[in-house]
């Protein structure tokens, strides 16, 4: 499996969280179709928040990254949050 976490803080990050809150059905439906779906998490903190995504595989995770860039330019572009941090990498443990 791949996991891919995108953090989001700084400027305006609190008002996109905002707006991804409020739109939680949409993107759900979003990352449920991509394929090698596994899990998917939204959390908000104090400063913004991240995702955490995780597939069956890199090409699931690069999608994703593809997916939510894509939401948030149609979306959310108006708010001018700034760019997340991107990380990825191969899981090597997970426990249900």
């Amino acid at each position: 499996m791949h996991a891919v976490t995108r953090t989001y803080s700084g400027k305006a990050a609190k008002e996109l969280f905002d707006v991804l809150e409020k739109n939680k059905n949409e993107i759900e439906k979003l990352i449920r179709s991509i394929r090698g779906f596994v899990s998917f998490y939204l959390v908000r903190t104090s400063d913004g928040g991240f995702s955490v995504s995780v597939f069956q595989d890199k090409a699931g995770t690069d999608e994703s990254v593809r997916v939510a860039r894509d939401w948030i330019g149609k979306n959310a572009a108006n708010i001018g949050a700034n760019p997340p941090v991107v990380l990825e990498g191969s899981t090597i443990l997970q426990v249900k």
